[in-house]
């Protein structure tokens, strides 16, 4: 665990020992936040915790999970909010009690969507950690609005209810604003090879008198990383920016066939690049590479 904020405290420290002299740094809060998930998150390095951050980080389905668990309580709250709508031109119990069962559902899916959403920030770098706890509060509270909602209703304070929910919508809706930001700014949860260009032929990339065994070794092709290793007589090949938050596999850790990256422990298969551990969702690109005339070679695998 101490391992995993290595890079991010060794900068923090490099950055403010000039004026350590003259007063201690404060940690900021997001960060203290986030490290102290993590102690809670990946339970002293217990296989079992390992499974089930795979599981909650979306591992198992190539993509993130907290992604798809955000669709329940945005499409139940809207469809509340239209049934609200109705309940109000037409006055029918039943368009009240859709709009209750549909809150309810929202619910239910917000706090799937709560607690893959902390699995998924215990792993985000700076600058986006600080964003993204601002869009987890805000989606808390938006939740404690639309669970205030039914109370209310149940309560039978229809009126209320109904304005407790368009808060709650309002505040979801500037959340998922941030969410947007996380995604499209700052890349959080995307694949962070795509769009990098590999040979479509076979080209050299590197002496194959410098490709040392059991050595990973970062060579470049036209400004994209890839990651060579030898192991034996056997040859792998694979993106070297890690899918998940670019780390560079090639000063990750060697662990049988598999190369574990040095940021967050992704871990991945050499052979075919698959997602072994999280929090990668995203597979690294492999590629085919042979030894000729002296040369390593590679190319896109087809």
């Amino acid at each position: 665990m101490e391992d995993r904020n290595l890079t991010e405290e060794t900068g923090s420290n490099a950055d403010s020992s000039r004026g350590s002299s003259l007063a201690p740094v404060q940690q900021p809060v997001d960060e203290k936040l986030q490290k102290a998930l993590d102690k809670l998150l990946y339970g002293g390095g217990h296989p079992a915790a390992q499974q089930t951050r795979n599981f909650l980080n979306g591992t198992w389905l190539g993509q993130p999970l907290h992604v798809v668990l955000t669709d329940v309580p945005v499409g139940a709250w809207t469809v509340a909010m239209a049934f609200d709508a109705l309940e109000v031109v037409y006055d029918r119990r039943e368009f009240w009690r859709a709009s209750e069962v549909s809150i309810g559902l929202g619910l239910l899916g917000a706090a799937g969507a709560a607690v893959t959403g902390v699995t998924d920030w215990s792993d985000v770098d700076p600058p986006a950690r600080r964003l993204g706890l601002i869009h987890g509060l805000l989606n808390l509270s938006g939740i404690a609005l639309f669970a205030a909602s039914l109370f209310l209703r149940k309560r039978k304070s229809r009126e209320m209810g109904r304005i407790a929910s368009l808060l709650g919508y309002a505040v979801m809706g500037y959340a998922a604003h941030l969410g947007g930001k996380l995604v499209y700014l700052h890349r959080v949860g995307v694949d962070r090879t795509d769009g990098q260009v590999f040979p479509e032929q076979f080209v050299a990339v590197l002496p194959e008198k410098s490709l040392l065994d059991g050595q990973l070794t970062r060579v470049m092709y036209e400004g994209t990383p890839i990651l060579l290793l030898r192991r034996e007589d056997r040859l792998f090949a694979m993106a070297e920016t890690c899918s998940h938050f670019s780390g560079p596999l090639s000063e990750g850790k060697l662990e049988g066939e598999t190369v574990v990256c040095p940021y967050h422990f992704s871990r991945f298969a050499l052979e075919d690049g698959r997602v072994l551990d999280g929090p990668a969702v995203h597979p690294q690109p492999c590629l085919d590479v042979r030894m000729r005339n002296g040369q390593i070679e590679v190319r896109r695998r087809t």
